[in-house]
């Protein structure tokens, strides 16, 4: 039985195990598959670290309040965070990394950075 390169469909000669014609088939490969495997996670962190430089633009003082439509206008994706934090009194803190937003009444929400123990 003949086989052949996964990457190319050459014939492949030599060790019964061998998958790949050689080391460029090899690499093209694995390297395909792992720009598959990958592609919804480099979205996702993508849009993790596009929020948190926002985040960070619009609060250099560590707590601010702006209005939601601000951080909009910025391309902030509301739809991805990294953790939630629940206070004491109920209140949900979301963040994307060290920082944070609580949504407030009249379109407003409040800006902050988590603090370093």
């Amino acid at each position: 039985m003949e086989r052949l390169c996964l990457d190319c469909n050459a014939v492949v000669n030599g060790r019964a195990d061998k998958k790949f014609c050689d080391d460029q088939c090899r690499t093209n490969y694995n390297n395909h598959l792992r720009t598959e495997d990958n592609s919804f996670l480099n979205e996702v962190n993508r849009a993790l670290k596009k929020n948190r430089e926002i985040l960070k633009l619009k609060n250099p003082e560590g707590k601010t309040k702006v209005k939601r439509e601000v951080l909009l206008r910025k391309g902030f994706d509301f739809n991805y965070h990294t953790h939630t934090y629940a206070t004491q009194k109920g209140t949900t803190y979301i963040f994307c990394y060290e920082y944070g937003y609580l949504s407030l009444e009249n379109e407003e929400v409040l800006l902050v950075k988590r603090e370093e123990k």
